[in-house]
């Protein structure tokens, strides 16, 4: 794993960095309106956002003067998967799950209970052409939700939860 994995992964496997990659995806935005939003600090923000810079995880995405200053802006660039994050071990995921596992548990206290919904889990053996159509149809799904985020409180959208990870699994199962 080189230097640059494990600032990566330093960087994602941080609950509230998860949360700013989610609000990231929707819209370019700027320290101070990621501390609003997440009710942060404005240099607790800033902190954070500058650790997923310097990771290569966000970028920057314009600036903007406001009251006689520049406010440098930033996004979560959803749009190039796989081009990021190569030199990933099975240990670096585990650590990446057990922060989004804490990210999970937040959410589900927001969870409207009387909205649709759907909630899925397997461990179980399908044929290959079922499991690459699956997969195919979850990156679709995922794309799509990605596509058209939208800013915090933007009129017309509701606020979601999506996540879902997809992977073939070794033969021999590991006690």
């Amino acid at each position: 794993m080189t230097e640059d994995d494990v600032k990566e992964l330093r960087a994602v496997a941080h609950p509230v960095r998860l949360r700013m990659l989610s609000l990231l995806t929707g819209t370019a935005m700027s320290a101070a309106e990621v501390a609003r939003e997440l009710d942060l600090t404005h240099a607790n923000a800033s902190y954070h956002l500058r650790i997923l810079l310097e990771s290569g995880t966000i970028v920057e995405a314009g600036e903007e003067r406001i009251r006689g200053g520049v406010a440098k802006r930033y996004r979560y660039p959803h749009e190039a998967p796989g081009e990021r994050r190569s030199g990933i071990t099975t240990e670096s995921r585990i650590a990446e799950v057990r922060a989004l596992a804490r990210e999970l548990e937040r959410r589900m206290t927001q969870r409207k209970p009387s909205a649709p919904n759907h909630f899925s889990d397997l461990d179980g053996w399908v044929p290959p052409e079922v499991w690459e159509r699956v997969r195919e149809l979850l990156m679709e799904a995922s794309g799509l939700m990605h596509d058209h985020n939208q800013p915090p409180r933007t009129p017309g959208t509701v606020h979601v939860s999506a996540t879902s990870w997809t992977f073939q699994m070794t033969k021999k199962a590991r006690s």
